[in-house]
């Protein structure tokens, strides 16, 4: 199993990762080092420990609102796929139901056609 040495705040830790995701680990250790470093400028020397959970909290915030804006994402998706199947199927409903009127305005022009016929062949007689 790959070890990755990273360093947050300030201190060295050696983790053990799966096959491949040394990069991986070293990238999030960055983004929690860049946390701490970013509170550290803002309140100064307040605790290791302090700050490391300021971090955290920080850190499970947006991971937070990253859910819930991928849940909001999935709902207007859906959203939009309830739309399109229903416009979708009024749109068939509309071109079936066209196609019956159409089809019974045939039926009513060929009964006129035959009257019409059946009219002029017996005014020919």
């Amino acid at each position: 199993m790959p070890h990755v040495t990273v360093n947050i705040g300030g201190r060295p830790y050696r983790l053990a990762c799966g096959e491949g995701e040394e990069a991986h680990l070293e990238q999030l250790a960055r983004m929690v080092e860049a946390k701490i470093e970013g509170f550290r400028g803002s309140f100064g020397e307040i605790g290791d420990q302090r700050i490391a959970v300021m971090a955290a909290i920080s850190l499970a915030d947006e991971l937070v609102e990253s859910e819930r804006q991928v849940a909001a994402a999935r709902q207007e998706i859906q959203l939009l796929r309830n739309m399109e199947f229903a416009q979708q199927t009024t749109a068939e409903g509309w071109v079936a139901t066209t196609a019956e009127s159409l089809e019974a305005v045939a039926k009513r022009i060929e009964s006129a056609v035959a009257v019409l016929n059946a009219a002029k062949n017996g005014k020919s007689s």
